[in-house]
């Protein structure tokens, strides 16, 4: 027990000795001495002077990437292929013809309609001028034209078989990879390949309906891949659903990015920043603020190297730096790196070879900070 006791007794007196310790340490500076406390030197602070700068809100989704248009090539009619008219990547305009079935007895039956056509043409036009002098009944001139109109109907029949053996890219776009081959036996709704429209991209994804109200269509986006990292791509929203899923409470969205480029493609994972309420504000950095409870201060340095702490409120974040609503003004000298052992009042004294001369060294840091680097939602 008498063990215990001692060392109670000992912890204590340790405690009180560091907390005298403490109070002696920074007495000076508490009472606002010139020198920050009894026989010290100034605080060795860096300052920087509050600037404006570009911020922006961002709402952050995920979305898979889908062409403009997309659909898969395939069969009408159950044929061989003949011709297969393209490679695998292949830009091709609208109405290209990717494939051909075409049997040669189908042909040879397309020629002899448009013969018969002919024939039944010119026999009208005779009939037809017979029939203006006098010469021909009304009966005779009927008859030609039915004679002509029914090798006209039946070309078009043969020429839609035809067309039906003919497989062509109805826009333009890029194709897939080759599912056949030359003597292939196919059947309908058997895939030839694939057709994607990739100069626009979009890009569905859900936005949680709190945000509903700051949404709206033509919000500025920027999309990033894993593919292409550090990289952006830039595009506007498309659409917005008309409806809030009641599961999710959340509500289905749709970008549109040009893809000059070709290099997005579809069903890639993309992340989607909205931005929203573009501004120009006061910035200070971001280790400058000393929070205490619920509130955020910063040291303010006077021309006369005196420390003042002053409250400030703050906005939206961004890398490093964070938006000042409200406390300071423009210009106005803030300590970024020695903040930890100020006290109001304290006189500092600034670092780098400047420091003699009274001279704040400005902070280097990076420039202005791109759009779309504001605060994460």
């Amino acid at each position: 027990m008498r063990t215990l006791g001692t060392l109670l007794f000992l912890t204590v007196l340790a405690a009180l000795m560091g907390g005298v310790g403490y109070l002696w340490y920074f007495a000076g500076e508490d009472g606002g001495g010139e020198r920050g406390g009894a026989g010290r030197q100034p605080a060795l602070v860096t300052v920087a002077p509050v600037a404006m700068r570009e911020f922006v809100d961002v709402i952050e989704a995920v979305g898979t990437a889908k062409a403009k248009e997309s659909i898969d090539l395939t069969a009408k009619a159950a044929d061989t292929v003949s011709a297969v008219n393209f490679t695998d990547g292949q830009k091709v305009p609208a109405g290209f013809v990717v494939a051909e079935m075409t049997s040669r007895e189908q042909s040879a039956d397309l020629s002899a309609s448009r013969a018969e056509l002919a024939e039944a043409t010119k026999a009208y036009e005779r009939i037809l001028e017979l029939s203006n002098k006098g010469f021909a009944t009304k009966a005779q001139l009927e008859a030609a034209l039915s004679a002509r109109d029914s090798a006209a109907a039946r070309v078009r029949a043969l020429e839609s078989r035809v067309a039906d053996r003919l497989i062509r890219a109805p826009f333009a776009g890029v194709l897939g990879l080759r599912r056949v081959s030359v003597g292939t036996l196919v059947k309908p709704g058997d895939v030839i390949t694939t057709l994607d429209d990739v100069s626009i991209i979009k890009v569905d994804f859900t936005v949680p309906e709190s945000f509903l109200a700051a949404l709206s269509v033509g919000m500025s986006v920027r999309a990033q891949v894993a593919a292409y990292s550090g990289r952006t791509f830039d595009g506007i929203v498309a659409g917005i659903d008309s409806r809030v899923d009641p599961v999710s409470r959340s509500v289905a969205m749709r970008a549109e990015i040009p893809n000059k480029e070709d290099l997005l493609l579809p069903g890639m994972l993309m992340t989607v920043s909205l931005l929203k309420n573009q501004r120009t504000a006061m910035a200070v950095a971001e280790q400058s603020l000393v929070p205490v409870e619920d509130r955020q201060y910063v040291y303010v340095i006077s021309s006369d190297l005196k420390a003042e702490r002053r409250e400030v409120k703050i906005g939206g974040r961004q890398p490093g730096f964070v938006e000042v609503l409200g406390g300071l003004k423009v210009g106005e000298n803030v300590v970024v790196d020695g903040t930890i052992r100020l006290r109001p009042g304290a006189t500092v004294r600034f670092a780098g070879p400047e420091g003699d001369k009274g001279k704040p060294r400005e902070r280097k840091r990076d420039g202005a900070a791109a759009a779309g680097a504001g605060p994460r939602t």
